[in-house]
């Protein structure tokens, strides 16, 4: 025993990047895993409380937000932890402005596309939803930079409390709502408890400077210049993770609108935990290590990537393999077409996580052209397929959508790559077959998945979602 308790101590007290890298990987885990867990708790208590048009509705309003903030992102926090001057006050501060200005312009445009959204989607409702739910856009803007300097230097311990700390008191807060209102507004409070706990306990908890607001010249354009493709960068990225709901929501009902929204969230798990990974622990790692070569430095990077991928690819598989039972197990009756939409969503989203790695080490190596590049020819390529899927498939055609426009857009991953000595086909063949066989296996075994989403179980007659 003292002997473990002294390699403990050593290994805890060890600064060494890959100490701290070995570090982020298991707070980032913590984090994720503890988020998801919250967030499993919240939505089987809410869906006792709330009718699945709530979530339907709920996921208009998530959706029509990530869209603003994705069309105007800055690339503020990415430049933190990417540039050198990532620890000088003036241009932690400067950062810190723009986050600002950013959060309120979008909250002000929030508001004044309330009506128009609500005209297009044929929901009333939202032109009452999004300008408070588009208070937590000013509410991000004043997050401390502390949390990106915390995630540039690794130190993920408080950022994990944080994260945990805020959802399970938003938890508490939409339960509470959810009995007292019956309605959307349950989900709505909830989110701004959640984004004013994070902001609040930024400023308070995190080691580093205290922002003030500040302006300088030269660190603005280096702000800008890194993120001017990063914002392009990022209206792809919209597409590409939000485009699914975005369009379902003109074409399908509220109540399946809502219960894909479920099935969404349970089976991208692993997808979210590989994004997270990749931006929290790869981005910096290959940061700092932007400029190492050699047969050893392409090693263990192929180790550390094979490694992450696999474990992600081997959880989609389980969540494919469990999801129609785990969501009969949890759900009640009126939600169990999530278990369907689970399995498949699980399979679709493996092909996603074989790219995520690569979008990184671009980012790592300043090249923020090249990643936006093959982001925006993915998502022209994917909503293209949404919108002929969608219409001719409905549920079927969002899921087919997003692993044939990875698959379509894979040779021009592997030329971007392969010009900056990135690219590691034997890797990625293995990867595919484990993919391809694991994914016929899963079909096999639950033959009736495709069937139930093309057939459909959401009740025509499901009451109408309270004001």
């Amino acid at each position: 025993m003292p002997v473990i308790r002294k390699r403990l101590r050593e290994v805890l007290s060890d600064d060494s990047l890959k100490a701290r890298a070995a570090r982020g990987s298991a707070l980032t885990f913590l984090s994720f895993g503890g988020a998801q867990f919250l967030r499993l708790v919240s939505n089987l208590i809410l869906t006792r409380l709330l009718f699945p048009e709530a979530f339907g509705m709920m996921a208009l309003v998530q959706v029509i937000i990530l869209g603003l903030e994705m069309f105007s992102v800055t690339g503020v926090k990415t430049s933190i932890i990417q540039n050198r001057r990532g620890d000088d006050p003036v241009f932690l501060n400067t950062a810190w402005t723009v986050q600002i200005g950013r959060g309120v312009f979008l909250w002000c445009l929030t508001i004044a596309l309330a009506v128009p959204a609500a005209s297009l989607y044929e929901q009333p409702m939202l032109a009452m939803l999004l300008p408070v739910a588009g208070f937590a856009a000013v509410l991000n803007g004043l997050q401390s930079t502390n949390v990106s300097t915390a995630n540039r230097q690794l130190m993920l311990g408080r950022l994990t409390f944080i994260e945990l700390f805020s959802q399970a008191v938003s938890i508490v807060v939409m339960v509470i709502a959810a009995v007292v209102t019956k309605s959307v507004w349950a989900l709505i409070f909830g989110s701004l408890v959640t984004e004013g706990l994070r902001t609040l306990l930024s400023h308070l908890m995190l080691p580093g400077i205290r922002n003030r607001p500040g302006w300088d010249k030269s660190a603005f354009w280096e702000i800008f210049h890194f993120g001017k493709y990063i914002f392009i960068g990022s209206i792809a990225g919209f597409l590409i993770n939000a485009g699914d709901r975005a369009i379902l929501g003109k074409f399908v009902t509220l109540a399946e609108l809502g219960i894909y929204n479920i099935g969404y969230f349970l089976a991208t798990a692993p997808t979210n935990m590989a994004q997270q990974l990749s931006a929290k622990v790869l981005l910096p790692v290959y940061s700092r290590t932007a400029d190492a070569q050699g047969a050893d430095s392409r090693r263990k990077q192929r180790l550390a990537r094979g490694m992450l991928t696999g474990a992600m690819l081997a959880a989609s598989l389980l969540l494919a393999f469990i999801g129609d039972w785990l969501v009969r197990l949890l759900y009640e009756p009126a939600y169990h077409l999530a278990g369907s939409l689970m399995v498949l969503l699980a399979l679709a989203y493996m092909p996603t996580i074989l790219i995520l790695a690569y979008q990184q080490k671009l980012l790592a190596q300043g090249n923020s052209r090249d990643m936006t590049v093959f982001t925006v020819i993915q998502a022209v390529i994917q909503t293209v397929l949404l919108l002929v899927g969608i219409q001719a498939f409905g549920l079927m055609g969002a899921i087919i959508a997003p692993p044939l426009a990875v698959l379509l857009v894979y040779p021009l991953v592997a030329w971007l790559t392969h010009r900056k000595g990135s690219w590691d086909p034997l890797l990625d063949l293995g990867l595919f077959l484990f993919c391809l066989l694991g994914a016929a296996l899963a079909l096999w075994i639950k033959d009736t998945a495709i069937t139930e989403v093309l057939r459909g179980a959401v009740d025509s007659q499901a009451p109408a979602l309270p004001g």
